[in-house]
């Protein structure tokens, strides 16, 4: 198992219910994996994948918080594959949770699976690196998507079976774009923004889409992370940083 070294930092994720070996310099795991394993809502027996999983951030997390369903991580990067698994038996989730390598870019029929009933992703933000100045090579996969959105949302489409469920936690000047690459085979869209200050655009948004859905889209009341002058984060946001609470869907 990979211990921690100084080139790899063992953090605490929900108040301590899972424990998170990860690269010290890098792209570590942040709160987008946390509101993204949030808002996984796997029933019982549900399989669920997440696609570019990195050491298993949000796997773990959503895994913890869903304790009946079983989780499929999907790493390109051989070394955070290896710490993803790492990350498994640390945590004893051996029985229910894995971590493959595999490539976005590949195609979901590469893996030789059978669909499953969800599928979760933070993409990388960017797929123009002309768009933002470069960024650490040890950063580069995790902020520029070399295959671009429409890869990672084809993957996932495929990923799922009809009537199955896709969350994505992305930037929200993507929204239109997700939307738009979503909606030729999903549909019955939800969209949370994510607020930085109760006064400030969203910078993030959380979207959950249904394969085959019909449903008229629904704007969720938004999350809004911080107050002015007040702690890290609103009581709200810290009780599910802690697992204490959800991001509910609307059902």
């Amino acid at each position: 198992m990979t211990a921690p070294t100084p080139d790899v930092t063992e953090d605490l994720l929900l108040g301590g219910r899972i424990r998170l070996r990860q690269p010290a310099r890098g792209y570590r795991a942040g709160l987008d994996a946390a509101l993204l394993a949030a808002a996984c809502d796997a029933g019982p027996g549900a399989r669920v994948i997440e696609a570019g999983c990195g050491p298993g951030a949000a796997l773990l997390a959503a895994a913890a918080r869903r304790p009946q369903a079983q989780f499929t991580g999907v790493e390109r990067d051989a070394d955070a594959r290896a710490l993803a698994l790492a990350n498994v038996g640390l945590n004893g989730l051996q029985g229910r949770v894995e971590a493959l390598i595999g490539d976005v870019a590949a195609r979901f029929k590469a893996l030789g699976l059978p669909p499953f009933d969800a599928a979760l992703a933070n993409p990388p933000f960017f797929d123009d690196p002309a768009a933002l100045r470069a960024p650490a090579p040890e950063k580069a996969a995790a902020w520029i998507a070399d295959e671009g959105l429409m890869a990672w949302t084809e993957f996932l489409l495929k990923a799922v079976r009809e009537g199955g469920t896709i969350t994505m936690i992305h930037r929200a000047d993507r929204l239109a774009d997700l939307l738009g690459l979503l909606a030729p085979k999903a549909g019955s869209f939800q969209v949370r923004p994510i607020h930085p200050f109760a006064d400030e655009p969203a910078k993030r948004v959380l979207v959950r889409a249904v394969k085959t859905g019909k449903a008229p889209l629904r704007l969720l009341p938004p999350l809004v992370l911080h107050d002015r002058g007040g702690a890290k984060h609103r009581p709200e946001v810290e009780a599910i940083l802690r697992g204490e609470t959800d991001l509910p869907w609307l059902r």
